[in-house]
Formats: C-alpha cells, structure tokens, sequence
C-alpha cells in the first residue's frame, strides 16, 4: 500500500491530553470530510507501529491537521507524539473511514470520538450548509472539552453539552440518557451520526431504537 513521509510544521495542546499536529500536505492527497488514516511515525522502533486517526483540516487546505488524544500511561504512538517537534516525520498510510455527511441531523460524541465530526462540520460551514444540524459532545470534564469555542462558534444553542464528572450551570450532567437524547433530536426522520466509545454506541443505539429512528438512519464509528 502506498504511503507518504510528511514533516511536522507544528504541533501544540488544545487540551491538556489533546495534541494538534499540522503537517505537510503530499501533492494530489485526497479525502473525504470525516476520514482518516494510520500513521506511524518515522523512528526506529515506531514505523511500523500504525495508529488511526481523523483529518480535521479541510481536503481543500495546502496542509493536514490531526487532533489527537494522548494517552501518556499507555507508553504507545500517543506516548511518542508527545515527545515529537516541527520537523520530525510521520508516515501517513492509506485513507479510510465509516463516517461521510449524508445529511442534516444529530452529531452525537464521546471524547475523542469528536474528531470526525471536526472536519465534518468545519466543511459544512465553510460551505454555508451548517443549518440545523446538532451536536452533543460528551466528556468527563469542562477541561476535557475539545475545540469548545469554535463548536459554539459554529453551532451557537445547537452546541450541547454533558459532563459526567462535573456539575456546572449550563452544561448537562452524567450519561447520555434516552430522555436526554428524545429532548435533543431533531426529528425521527434526520440522521444520526454517532462516534464514541463502543459502550457508549451501544447505549445511544438502544435507546435510538427505543425512539423509534430507524436504524438506516444511524451513521456510525467506533473508537
């Protein structure tokens, strides 16, 4: 399978244990708003040590971005990427990924599971096409929340939070419950694109049917 050697350009936290990386950009590269690809980084000892993760940059940009949650106790990739700087390499492998826009709806995420939905609604705003769609973004803590002015920025109300470690007016508290996901819906006829982790999938599908949405409407990606 074919591969690619890019250079880091920068790398910086967005959150404590969220990395963004941007990197060079390999001519005629292409994917699809909510792809990803492996990567691996080019150190003895790593390269063959391959990892997904989502492209949050726009397929039309000059350079590709990843945002990243590290996991230091792991001692892994994400481990590594901590240590890296502008100017090491990452080896970027083939493009994949379950999630596309199929239209307007409910973007449901879990932690890092926000990282398709980055570029996803990056795209549609860059096309003035963001119109209903919502968003519930699921962390432990205020802290943990990735990109949490830009997604107020773009989504404004229809940006909704929940916290299952903290209590804090304005944001929702615990798990996502089926009565919180019938008071947020859109409509049973709207997508429902779902990235997070698999108990959490499984959770949201079940009470989803509860609701009566259709499975056919379910878009989904499992960390």
């Amino acid at each position: 399978m074919k591969h690619f050697t890019v250079k880091i350009v920068s790398i910086q936290h967005l959150t404590h244990d969220v990395l963004q990386i941007i990197t060079e950009k390999p001519p005629k590269y292409f994917f699809i708003p909510g792809q990803a690809t492996e990567i691996s980084i080019n150190k003895n000892g790593w390269k063959d040590e391959k990892r997904p993760f989502t492209f949050t940059s726009l397929p039309d940009y000059d350079f590709l971005e990843f945002t990243i949650k590290t996991y230091p106790a792991h001692k892994g990739v994400t481990n590594q990427l901590l240590l890296l700087k502008k100017g090491d390499e990452l080896i970027l492998h083939g493009v994949f990924g379950a999630i596309t826009y199929k239209g307007q709806g409910l973007f449901i995420a879990g932690g890092a599971g926000i990282t398709p939905f980055i570029c996803i609604l990056r795209y549609l705003h860059s096309k003035n096409e963001l119109a209903n769609n919502k968003l519930i973004f699921a962390n432990n803590t205020k802290d943990d929340i990735i990109l949490a002015q830009e997604f107020k920025n773009l989504l404004g109300e229809n940006f909704i939070n929940i916290l299952t470690e903290e209590k804090i007016k304005g944001y929702g508290y615990g798990q996502i419950t089926e009565d919180f996901l019938k008071a947020h819906i859109n409509g049973l006829d709207k997508k429902v694109y779902i990235c997070g982790p698999p108990p959490m999938m499984d959770a949201i599908e079940k009470f989803l049917s509860n609701l009566h949405v259709d499975e056919k409407l379910i878009i989904k990606e499992i960390l």
